[in-house]
């Protein structure tokens, strides 16, 4: 029987509310340039109040994901929660409209739906400021056993290893994943998550609980405490089947049990923001590594994929990434 999904992300679900400022805006907030910081509801009020116009997008890294891999012709679901709160709908809307699958119920009560208020300076570095609200409380209930097992891909971000609820919801669905022969896949998604959760990251590698880990440079470095690209290289090669690392213009490198595959960057028409380039990147991987294509190629997807999303504000593909995988890839 074919598989009803490609890949079932699970991840924060949450709307990115992205404005532009220079360098002095940041420093006049206290903010160190290029960060990722988790704030709390009053916090949030203030710095949207401070910030300038901005632009609400769907976002949340897994959710990012599960967007580009449908755009690229996937079959993606997602596992999320929202709160029933006008963000919330408007998530809700973006990823249905995006081709994902998604049946998270929203929340009644409690914190209202999580928002990523992301500073972005003319040089295109983004500064990420998130208030998590509801979408820590999803947990095992909203993991579909049946969903899980007929997902080829089982993915998840380190962004939700942290409160109790996710967690369980993550160790549910691998579990299940593993009990039916499905793959499972981490990004690591943060030098403050490697940082905050290095043992439980190392130990789901070595007890061999996830056959695909997503890194950047920096982050695959925290990783194993080194500074050398190459230590933590062989490191991730020893621990997991299946490693790709980015490297921002450097391009990719993929590593596995067989060697290394380099790629190199598919160039962008312009650079405005680098909000969710990982992400696409791994819908990308994902999308080529579903379909059952060399890796080498599944790099140059996730890199096709990267360069669209930087083009323009926000963090899901705004054109055609079939066509212009065609393009280059056939």
């Amino acid at each position: 029987m074919a598989d009803s999904f490609d890949v079932l992300a699970i991840g924060n679900a949450i709307v990115d509310v992205i404005a532009s400022h220079d360098d002095s805006f940041l420093d006049a907030q206290g903010i160190p340039k290029g960060s990722m910081r988790l704030i709390s509801a009053e916090q949030a009020e203030r710095l949207y109040a401070a910030m300038g116009p901005g632009r609400e997008v769907s976002g949340g890294s897994a959710a990012n994901t599960s967007a580009g891999i449908a755009a690229l012709g996937g079959r993606a679901a997602f596992v999320g929660r929202v709160s029933d709160d006008p963000l919330g709908r408007v998530f809700a809307h973006d990823i249905l409209a995006a081709g994902v699958t998604y049946r998270t119920p929203p929340a009644s009560g409690g914190p209202p739906t999580g928002q990523c208020l992301i500073i972005v300076t003319p040089d295109a570095q983004r500064t990420m400021n998130t208030y998590l609200g509801s979408c820590q409380d999803v947990d095992e209930p909203d993991v579909d056993e049946a969903m899980v097992r007929a997902s080829a891909v089982t993915y998840f971000e380190g962004y939700l290893w942290d409160p109790p609820a996710p967690i369980r919801a993550i160790r549910k669905a691998k579990a299940i994943a593993r009990a039916a022969g499905r793959k499972v896949a981490l990004t690591l998604s943060d030098v403050f998550c490697v940082e905050g959760h290095r043992a439980d990251f190392l130990d789901m590698m070595v007890s061999g609980a996830v056959d695909i880990v997503f890194a950047n440079e920096n982050e695959a470095k925290s990783l194993f405490q080194t500074d050398r690209l190459d230590l933590a290289v062989e490191g991730l090669a020893r621990h997991v089947p299946l490693a790709i690392v980015t490297r921002s213009e450097k391009g990719a490198l993929v590593v596995n049990g067989e060697g290394r595959v380099e790629v190199p960057v598919t160039p962008a028409a312009r650079v405005l923001d680098t909000t969710g380039a990982g992400d696409l990147f791994a819908a990308g991987f994902l999308a080529g590594y579903t379909q059952g294509r060399a890796l080498e190629d599944c790099a140059v997807m996730g890199t096709i994929a990267a360069a669209e999303v930087i083009e323009h504000y926000g963090a899901r593909p705004e054109t055609d990434l079939k066509a212009r995988v065609a393009a280059i890839l056939g």
